[in-house]
């Protein structure tokens, strides 16, 4: 059992609060969102008159965060798993300073790519490229999204009531659903409050969705990072948690059959979208892709918003995040599957502790068994239930085994009572 001294305790300890406080301060998502004026100048003309969106230059100064932060990398064990997860956690941020400091140029691009990878770049060693299992999946889904979905629609405080309510009934300590009427996202959740756009309706599966993915996940991992009285990096959005984070919230969705097929072919259309832009497509041909998938015109301008921000509408400088979540997806199934099947019951549960990578979760789990760590407060139905997870992601595997590909519905006239 590895157990901390109180040498090392204070060592990490204050290390961690100097990280931790100057990498707050490094903001991805929110500087390099569009304000809503840009959607509805888009929108204003008519399609054949319409010019490409001209979002405000994104401006980055973070020379202090950068100093304090290459100056824990100095003072910090790479050896020791605490300290290999803090000096990792920093170099995270300093690699997203660096993209942030070249949004609009070419280097913005390639900087999105080390922190997220890109469509062409393969899943994992002997596994097709993420654009190739984009495609695959479109393909095999095809015909499939014309099944209605549309199951009503709630104003935004009745939506906001519903949903405050489903969170008193996993978190200790409240949080608060407020409303926002100028909210770029539809929705957007952290440690402190979810936020909804108000003005708008919200269907059911909208808000199951937003329930599993968004606050029983990156709230939760977030909010039970914070409460670490050791290392309150755990609570930290570092960018390089980000598959694994995406790929807990996305396999959340599946397992609690609240993800569907629309929502799944939108995460896999944005690889192919994300590799149209790379490859020189400008803001409209990357719009026309998304359209030309069956989305509407306001979806598909947020969807292409997406990829350009920090880049350039005119193409090739783009951001990659979103190819993360094919990837986080199916080596979040793999890990947890393998963790069951190894004995390591508790690893899926300890992936709640906070915000950290597979990796990660190897490498901290003996600081658990001590008590340097403390476990995830705040967790989903479906992480407390092992057997029905095993028995889920087992199924799963065995299943991707089957040729789809070489089936049709004819086959299974051979079949007899």
């Amino acid at each position: 059992m590895a157990t901390l001294t109180l040498a090392e305790r204070a060592h990490f300890a204050g290390w961690d609060t100097r990280i931790a406080k100057h990498a707050r301060r490094i903001r991805l998502l929110g500087p390099l969102s569009w304000p809503l004026s840009v959607e509805a100048d888009f929108f204003s003309r008519p399609p054949g008159q319409r010019r490409l969106p001209d979002p405000p230059a994104p401006r980055f100064d973070h020379d202090d965060e950068r100093r304090a932060l290459e100056e824990a990398l100095g003072a910090l064990d790479d050896g020791h798993p605490i300290g290999e997860f803090l000096a990792r956690t920093a170099r995270s941020y300093l690699a997203a300073a660096d993209m942030l400091q070249a949004a609009g140029s070419p280097a913005f691009t390639e900087r999105s790519r080390r922190l997220y990878g890109s469509p062409r770049e393969a899943i994992a060693p002997g596994a097709p490229t993420h654009l190739e299992a984009a495609e695959q999946f479109l393909r095999a889904s095809e015909g499939c999204d014309s099944v209605d979905i549309n199951d009503g629609g709630m104003p935004a405080a009745e939506a906001a009531a519903w949903l405050q309510a489903q969170l008193a009934r996993y978190f200790p300590d409240p949080l608060p659903v407020e409303l926002a009427p100028a909210l770029a996202a539809k929705s957007t959740a952290g440690a402190r409050r979810v936020r909804l756009r108000d003005n708008t309706t919200y269907s059911q599966r909208t808000l199951a969705q937003l329930l599993q993915h968004e606050a029983l996940v990156h709230s939760a991992t977030k909010r039970n990072g914070l409460a670490q009285p050791l290392i309150r990096c755990l609570g930290l959005s570092a960018p390089r948690t980000t598959a694994t984070q995406e790929g807990l919230a996305t396999l959340a969705e599946m397992i609690t059959d609240t993800m569907d097929l629309h929502r799944l072919r939108r995460i896999a259309l944005r690889i192919t979208a994300i590799d149209v832009a790379l490859e020189g497509g400008d803001f409209f041909a990357v719009f026309e892709t998304f359209t030309a998938h069956g989305q509407s015109e306001v979806e598909a301008f947020r969807s292409a918003a997406r990829i350009f921000r920090g880049g350039d509408v005119r193409g090739s400088i783009v951001f990659t995040k979103d190819v993360v979540y094919l990837k986080g997806l199916m080596r979040v199934h793999t890990f947890l599957l393998k963790a069951i099947q190894s004995g390591h019951r508790r690893l899926p549960a300890r992936l709640f502790a906070g915000r950290m990578t597979l990796h990660d979760a190897l490498t901290l789990e003996p600081f658990f068994d001590s008590g340097d760590l403390t476990e995830a407060v705040t967790l989903p139905d479906w992480v407390r239930n092992v057997p029905c997870l095993a028995a889920y992601l087992s199924w799963a595997a065995f299943s991707n085994r089957i040729p789809l590909d070489k089936l049709t519905l004819n086959d299974f006239r051979r079949d007899q009572d």
